[in-house]
């Protein structure tokens, strides 16, 4: 009887302990590997002589012209990286990838659920002059991308709402 009561109570303990993992693991932000890893920190926000301080749209320069701020293409890093840093290992897998003329197999980061049936574009956001920030976390400071903030519905209804912005289904769903 005893032993049948200490198996169950580790029985329980293990379900909690693992319950726990997974209730931990689930929670972290998702920062998938990259065909390059390409650490915004190092392009955005260090400082010092070798430091290109970029804006988002120096790179992403669709951002404000087209639905999607797209990912750059293989000649945009290129403009910089045929002379600069050109030994590091992760730019010599860029040149690679542009002497093949191939773009990179990007994983994304962010994204709408297909079953959110939501549209969605940059250009109206950018223009507003809401911060890239604002939707994507503190980017700049990252050296892996991860998600950082959870874009639910209700989410962009609260920011809407907070700029006294159309809540209309029709703005986002078509």
């Amino acid at each position: 009887m005893r032993r049948a009561i200490k198996s169950s109570i580790l029985v329980v303990v293990a379900i909690l302990v693992i319950g726990l993992v997974l209730l931990r693991a689930s929670g972290k932000p998702e920062a998938p590997r990259q065909p390059i890893e390409f650490d915004h920190w190092q392009h955005v926000t260090k400082e010092g002589e070798d430091a290109p301080q970029l804006e988002c749209t120096f790179c992403h320069e669709n951002v404000d012209k087209s639905s999607h701020a797209t990912i750059p293409n293989i000649g945009t890093c290129m403009g910089c990286h045929d002379s600069i840093k050109t030994e590091s290992p992760e730019v010599q897998k860029l040149a690679v990838f542009a002497e093949r003329k191939e773009q990179p197999p990007w994983k994304r980061v962010y994204w709408l659920e297909p079953e959110a049936n939501a549209f969605y574009t940059h250009k109206p956001h950018i223009r507003a002059g809401i911060e890239c920030t604002t939707c994507h976390g503190q980017i700049g400071q990252m050296h892996r991308v991860r998600r950082e903030v959870d874009q639910t519905m209700g989410w962009c209804m609260d920011c809407h709402r907070s700029r006294s912005v159309s809540v209309d289904c029709y703005v986002c769903h078509r």
